[in-house]
């Protein structure tokens, strides 16, 4: 019992590390990418760097050379997407969508560099704001990240309503907690095997069957980036 009980300290203390080192892994990106410099140079003294700061973000959007904040700010928000996919891939991809969108508008010109800079700085409070949504829907993380998979269409939305996509969500990561192998993602025969168990989830709470082969794809694909990380 006390081997087991050592193996479950391990894994849970190596978990903690592991969001350590992403974080560094952040910082480090950040770094490499002269952010530091960028706001020192733009006037910003000893600044926090974190895009989700209500305080950065006001004093960001007051620095004189516009062009200097606004690159800041798309690279740090580059950055806290790239960190989201690891947990949520169907709001990283949205939130991707999004900024890619934005940068595209910016250089044909069609926004000036002043509305740029705050299309940014409300898509950093709407990923601040994102993090509360688990909450409100009384989900956990892994279960918002399966919720969100599946309520991406919205046709199932109106089909099914919240309420039931949430109860999806929390047998999914129930089953497939207990269903996956830690290298499941490498072997196409479990792969089959998961599949059919969120077809068969899909089906029971009367997920639409059109709309299920595509559930089931991104379903997957949740799994396989939260695993990767546990």
């Amino acid at each position: 019992m006390k081997g087991a009980a050592s193996n479950r300290d391990r894994s849970r203390m190596s978990k903690r590390e592991r969001e350590f080192a992403v974080g560094q892994l952040i910082s480090d990106a950040i770094a490499d990418a002269n952010i530091i410099d960028v706001l020192a140079a733009a006037g910003m003294k000893s600044p926090e760097i974190s895009v989700l700061s209500e305080e950065f973000l006001s004093e960001i959007q007051n620095i004189k050379q516009k062009n200097l904040a606004l690159d800041a700010l798309r690279k740090l928000l580059a950055g806290e997407i790239k960190a989201r996919q690891k947990r949520n891939v169907v709001e990283a991809k949205a939130f991707s969508e999004r900024l890619e969108a934005a940068v595209a508008r910016y250089h044909a010109n069609a926004i000036t560099s002043l509305e740029m800079i705050q299309e940014l700085i409300n898509m950093a409070k709407d990923l601040n704001a994102s993090v509360q949504r688990g909450d409100d829907l009384g989900l956990s993380e892994e279960e918002l990240a399966f919720y969100d998979a599946l309520s991406q269409n919205h046709s199932a939305v109106e089909v099914l309503g919240n309420e039931e996509l949430r109860k999806i969500a929390h047998v999914l990561v129930e089953q497939l907690q207990q269903n996956v192998t830690v290298d499941w993602h490498l072997k196409e025969s479990a792969r089959a095997k998961l599949r059919v168990l969120v077809r068969r989830i899909l089906k029971k709470f009367g997920y639409p069957p059109d709309l299920a082969p595509v559930a089931i794809s991104t379903v997957l694909s949740q799994a396989e980036a939260l695993l990767k990380w546990k």
